[in-house]
């Protein structure tokens, strides 16, 4: 299958069908979420539910399952890692909202904008220290220690990416590490976790880890292009902030690079707002540029190399979910 077909293949498979082979397992950590996200106070319970809701496609909790059917099997200790991880993720996506003032995510409006500030941040509190405990009740250390490392390295990168703002010299590389604290490692965690509690071996593991972190890169500059070409109606949340914010992503990161001092000029101009429709000004540069194909074909070398972490696991219908998912989440963007 050429990469063209396999793309358009994969942009328009559901995640459903992705998830089919884990869909049971699914189910059930979604069973233990659902119980774990609730309080017998009132406002409480009605804060902490309604986040339940903003994770959206569950594809850490997917991964991890995937990786772990991959190696061999499911066991119950998988469905608790899959809640935790989806409750870290939920966690650091309430508490990015405040930073980015987002307004709407999955189609719903943020806790920032329903509530305020000061209900985002203690529901991010909560979801983070409700899954540390959830993840020490097993009788294991090991996934304490990994996913409050890796925890702790997506609260850096978030760091690091708030410090990088308005910083219009900041290179590829930069930014690639960068995505990999922010995004890659929680994917690279999960598949970790996945492969290593299904009894996989030293070697196997860290293919499945790095397959993770590949697919974390791929799916985070595609989520970067999409906030500059995205439709809002479609993806179901506020887009345009990276711009807004200044963050420094690989489409801006490209177009400063290949610009002329003319066409530098009025891409600074329309970062700083200095120009009507600066969104639409911005868009057209980066056409003109090509850096919008260019971070396509960024997150596509990311996906692929992802792929290739996949090749001495045995055929399943398990590895062939992970094949598709690095296609997936890459064509969301084309």
């Amino acid at each position: 299958m050429s990469r063209i077909v396999e793309a358009q293949h994969a942009r328009s498979e559901p995640l459903a069908r992705l998830y089919a082979p884990v869909a049971e397992y699914l189910e059930q950590a979604e069973g233990i979420l659902q119980r774990e996200m609730r309080s017998r106070f009132p406002y409480v319970d009605e804060l902490v539910r309604y986040g339940c809701l903003l994770g959206g496609k569950r594809l850490r909790p997917a991964l991890l399952l995937l990786a772990a059917q991959a190696c061999g099997r499911v066991i119950p200790k998988h469905l608790t890692l899959a809640a935790v991880v989806e409750m870290v993720h939920t966690a650091t996506l309430v508490h990015d909202d405040v930073l980015d003032a987002a307004t709407v995510r999955r189609h719903l409006a943020t806790v920032n904008a329903r509530w305020d500030t000061e209900a985002s941040v203690l529901l991010g509190d909560f979801l983070f220290s409700h899954a540390f405990y959830l993840a020490s009740t097993l009788d294991s250390t090991l996934a304490c220690q990994l996913i409050g490392r890796a925890t702790n390295v997506v609260c850096e990168g978030e760091i690091r990416q708030k410090g990088s703002c308005a910083d219009f010299t900041l290179d590829e590389a930069t930014y690639f590490e960068i995505l990999e604290a922010k995004t890659a490692a929680l994917c690279a965690c999960c598949c970790q976790l996945g492969a290593h509690f299904a009894g996989a071996d030293a070697s196997v593991v860290e293919r499945l880890t790095l397959f993770g972190r590949n697919l974390g890169l791929s799916f985070q500059i595609a989520d970067d292009l999409l906030d500059v070409v995205g439709e809002e109606a479609t993806v179901g949340k506020s887009l345009g902030t990276d711009l807004e914010k200044q963050k420094p992503t690989l489409p801006l990161i490209r177009a400063l690079q290949v610009a002329d001092e003319a066409q530098r000029g009025t891409i600074l101009a329309a970062v700083h707002g200095q120009v009507r429709d600066s969104a639409a000004t911005l868009r057209a540069t980066f056409e003109r540029l090509g850096t919008l194909d260019y971070t396509r074909e960024t997150a596509a070398m990311f996906a692929s190399q992802a792929q290739a972490q996949l090749t001495s696991l045995p055929a399943s219908p398990a590895k062939e979910a992970l094949h598709r998912m690095a296609m997936f989440v890459v064509n969301r963007a084309f």
